[in-house]
């Protein structure tokens, strides 16, 4: 592997190790947390204890005595922050004073403590009591027309919440439930489904164990889920090779030193991770990949011609799958040429990475972000796909295709029923137990709510956890239109943007953190979660409260459903709310196979699987076979390289969780004290006549009439491929227009933007 040029910004140490162990202490000061925070730590991601409120990777059945990252630990430090953010903050500040802030200092001001309502005339937040807030949103609720309402969830609100708000919504009339899966994966949930048959990605984590190789696109494992590197240290130490295309050089698949081995952190002795590592170009994967696939055909035809038998597994391919020939009739008029032009590699390179895959019994390919959040992110999971049904790489022990998810539970909120979509939810089942007829008409996902709430047609928008209008593309023009809706209500931890753009009536309402006691009439209450490997987590918060006048998720939905609602004695809110157990015998009688003794099951070691058809061969697809496809293009972007225009990667620094600031340093970039820097390698800087240092504006070049732009950005030297910058998420977001997503699941194309530098 090459190393970074010495004039790029750029970070020498490993991940893990002595700088981990000083970014959760850093955090942990400045949330002055108190040392019984050390106690739920110990609990994290452990049978009977706290599940992470961070990243959605699984959870081990026999953990570490450490079973949490520098992420993870992070998320928890923040949650049980000493600070407070009281009524006292909000009458000594306004709302237009806050809206001046940065989003870091906004969350510094500590936990949410009492409900609040927005004064328009003071432009304040004043305290309003739980009763009045939900009498009055109840009453917004029914002046509405249901359909003119959006329910949003974040990705961090439990099963039972998330089940609850969903019913919620049906009940209501509308199947309006946006979710940030919209915003980062929903690319897997459509694209993975058509041509596996499943949404989710078909890995256990007993196959990381007998994989014989890796390959991973687009996905920043030190940064993002740094649990995993654990399972890739063994897996390199077994012999496993691990193959990485990513346009940024991540410390995290490079080397990794285990915080938790005396021997590595006295040494600094760590594990290299990657054998290859190719910085593809910003949305140049399908390209790379068919190189992949090009070589390896080319390997089963010299078997053959030698040998009389095939590389790949074409009993498989025969029995299980279709399409295979019209994809390798596009793979033979694909040249080499065009594969290295928009990959930005050599051909000996992808041969190489090739070779690994013919070498291995066992591969496993791995994503994340890199390669959903591009215009043709559906085709390039498609293109892994057929990678992988080569040599029957899906459905055997140690093989599978495996997305890797964000926020801790936005897996699960699909699986119990947060969609748009009526033909994914048990709507049969949901009549029968509630005796309504749910509304079949298709909802709005989150580009959809945005260009509702642009056109003037959303009255009211609930959101459950998340800072919407900061994850979101197209800020201005949204945070404009935002303030036409009657009503907005935020329910949160924290204190962040979307709280200060109001609609006519808003409220903001305090919940529960994850890792605090939840107290209700039945006694301590169990919330579950699903991880990015489709296994059923409980969890127990045992901390105090940050405010005696905090509500759980559950009970807020439930409060305010109670007001909204007329009574059915089907359905019994205050019920629920008291013994979170009901909640869970209702989804276990509306998802059965999946949920069957939920209760019993859900403290399990490693969770629960609820299992996965494709991984058993059985493919749920149009054709009733796994499919390769025959991508379009060979270049994931949506758009075409110009003079002057640039892919734009926006990026997550490693203090950063989504749109959740801890601080100012990116270690493993080498990036500290600041987000506003423009990355770039130092040819492309002198090439564009700019110089390290040198501020600088980026403007959108969409080519659609509206002006974008971000200023206030330096220059900075960094290893990136030609053709291509990055910056941070979510800055970058005012620069992305609402129409630039995935074509199949409209997911925003946050990895590939076109901009121009303004100097």
């Amino acid at each position: 592997m090459t190393k970074p040029e010495n004039d790029t910004v750029h970070y020498d140490g490993p991940a893990g190790g002595w700088g981990s162990l000083k970014g959760m202490g850093r955090i942990y000061g400045k949330e002055l947390d108190s040392p019984a925070v050390l106690e739920t730590l110990r609990r994290q991601n452990k049978p009977g204890g706290f599940m992470c409120v961070s990243c959605a990777w699984t959870k081990p059945a026999k953990p570490h005595p450490f079973e949490f990252c520098e992420n993870g630990a992070k998320a928890t430090l923040w949650e049980l922050t000493s600070r407070r953010c009281t009524p006292d903050f909000f009458e000594e500040h306004s709302v237009t004073d806050l809206k001046g802030w940065r989003d870091h200092d906004l969350e510094q001001q500590g936990r949410l403590t009492h409900p609040m309502r927005y004064d328009r005339a003071s432009d304040r937040y004043l305290p309003v009591s739980w009763a009045d807030a939900f009498r009055e949103i109840g009453a917004e609720l029914r002046a509405l027309d249901p359909k003119d309402t959006v329910f949003y969830t974040s990705g961090r609100a439990s099963l039972e919440t998330a089940y609850l708000y969903a019913l919620f919504a049906r009940l209501y009339g509308h199947n309006n439930l946006p979710d940030s899966s919209n915003m980062c994966h929903e690319t897997t949930s459509v694209g993975l489904k058509k041509v596996t048959g499943s949404p989710v990605g078909t890995c256990v984590l007993s196959d990381f164990d007998t994989c014989d190789a890796i390959f991973f696109f687009g996905q920043n494992t030190g940064s993002n889920s740094p649990r995993f590197l654990h399972p890739l240290q063994e897996a390199v130490k077994r012999g496993c090779k691990i193959v990485t295309f990513n346009p940024v050089r991540e410390p995290g698949l490079l080397k990794f030193v285990n915080p938790q081995s005396p021997a590595e952190m006295l040494t600094s002795r760590g594990t290299e991770i990657s054998d290859l590592y190719f910085q593809v170009r910003p949305g140049g994967d399908i390209a790379a990949i068919m190189g992949l696939c090009k070589h390896v055909m080319a390997r089963d035809a010299g078997l053959f011609a030698r040998e009389k038998r095939h590389l790949i597994d074409t009993a498989f391919i025969d029995q299980h799958c279709h399409g295979f020939d019209a994809f390798t009739t596009c793979l033979d008029a694909t040249s080499w040429e065009e594969i290295e032009r928009e990959s930005g590699l050599r051909r000996a390179d992808l041969e190489a990475a090739a070779d690994i895959y013919c070498d291995a019994d066992k591969v496993i390919g791995v994503y994340g972000m890199g390669v959903t959040q591009h215009v043709h992110g559906s085709q390039t999971i498609g293109a892994l796909v057929n990678l992988l049904l080569l040599r029957g790489n899906i459905g055997r022990e140690g093989t599978g295709i495996s997305p890797v998810r964000g926020h801790s539970n936005v897996q699960g909120q699909r699986t119990v029923g947060i969609s748009e979509k009526p033909e994914l939810v048990p709507n049969d089942r949901l009549k029968q137990l509630f005796g309504f007829d749910p509304p079949m008409e298709k909802g709005m996902n989150t580009v959809e709510a945005c260009e509702a709430i642009i056109a003037g047609k959303v009255k009211a928008f609930l959101s459950l956890g998340g800072n919407f209008l900061r994850a979101i593309p197209e800020q201005e023009k949204m945070e404009e239109a935002w303030t036409n809706m009657r009503l907005t209500v935020q329910i949160a931890t924290k204190l962040n943007r979307s709280h200060l753009i109001n609609g006519e009536v808003a409220y903001l309402l305090p919940c529960l953190g994850r890792s605090e006691e939840d107290m209700q009439a039945s006694g301590p209450q169990t919330v579950t979660m699903e991880d990015s490997l489709s296994c059923i987590h409980g969890s127990v918060g045992k901390r105090k409260p940050a405010s005696e006048h905090l509500m759980s998720e559950l009970a807020i939905v439930a409060g305010i459903a109670r007001e909204t609602l007329p009574p059915n004695p089907k359905v019994r809110w205050d019920e629920w709310v008291g013994d979170y157990a009901r909640v869970r015998d209702l989804i276990e009688a509306s998802y059965p196979g999946k949920f069957d003794d939920f209760n019993a099951r859900m403290f399990t070691p490693g969770g629960f699987y609820k299992g996965n058809k494709a991984r058993e061969r059985i493919w749920q697809t149009e054709s009733g076979k796994a499919e390769f496809t025959v991508p379009t293009t060979l270049s994931g972007c949506g758009f075409e390289d110009a003079p002057g225009r640039y892919r734009l990667i926006t990026l997550r620094s490693n203090d950063q969780f989504n749109t959740t600031i801890y601080g100012y340093s990116d270690r493993l970039r080498g990036v500290e004290g600041t987000r506003d820097v423009l990355l770039m390698n130092p040819e492309e800087i002198a090439r564009a006549g700019l110089s390290a240092g040198q501020v600088v504006a980026l403007v959108s070049d969409a080519g659609d009439g509206v002006h974008r732009q971000v200023d206030g950005l330096t220059v900075t030297p960094f290893s990136l491929p030609d053709g291509c910058v990055a910056a941070y998420y979510p800055e970058m977001n005012p620069l992305v227009p609402l129409s630039h997503h995935d074509k199949l699941s409209k997911t925003p194309a946050a990895k590939s933007v076109p901009v121009r530098i303004a100097s």
